[in-house]
């Protein structure tokens, strides 16, 4: 389980309420809805003597309600956020911190590694040091033995039936 599921699953009924609550009134389709019943209220109102005349008195008493219980369900909705956000930086420090353990471990280990080569390297020269020089095979050094070998030197010729000089 993810750390927000965790999270969403531990909600109040009242906290996942104020979240609903929130999107719907922070949407376009709300604020359209809105202008619409207010418009549709200042015409009926007008067109036909009701309940609330012009200056339209209990449209302001709802507005001023709505207004009231709307700034309270946004500041439970910002509190929630708000702890949101702090799990999601103390899971980020524990991450960062795990991250730079893995990385000095890993540092160590290269460390290690480096000093490791090192001594090697120095093993390895060492060794060239102290070996004899060897010739490889199909250099000069080894055609002039075989020259030796044959009692000629210089222009060997490979057909045997040429005479040497």
């Amino acid at each position: 389980m993810t750390w927000h599921e965790d999270h969403t699953v531990r909600l109040t009924r009242g906290e996942r309420a104020a979240d609903r609550m929130r999107n719907v009134m922070g949407s376009w389709p709300f604020v359209g809805g809105f202008v619409l019943f207010m418009a549709l209220w200042a015409i009926a109102n007008t067109v036909l003597p009701g309940w609330d005349v012009y200056p339209f008195i209990l449209l302001n008493l709802f507005l001023s309600m709505l207004a009231g219980l709307q700034g309270a369900i946004l500041l439970i909705a910002a509190k929630r956020q708000d702890a949101v956000a702090a799990a999601l930086a103390r899971h980020d420090y524990e991450t960062n911190i795990a991250a730079k353990t893995d990385i000095e471990t890993l540092l160590e280990i290269n460390r290690n590694q480096m000093q490791l080569i090192a001594e090697l390297h120095a093993l390895l020269i060492e060794r060239e040091a102290d070996a004899p020089r060897e010739r490889p095979i199909g250099t000069c050094g080894m055609s002039r033995q075989n020259d030796s070998l044959r009692g000629t030197r210089g222009n060997v010729s490979p057909d045997p039936r040429v005479a040497h000089q």
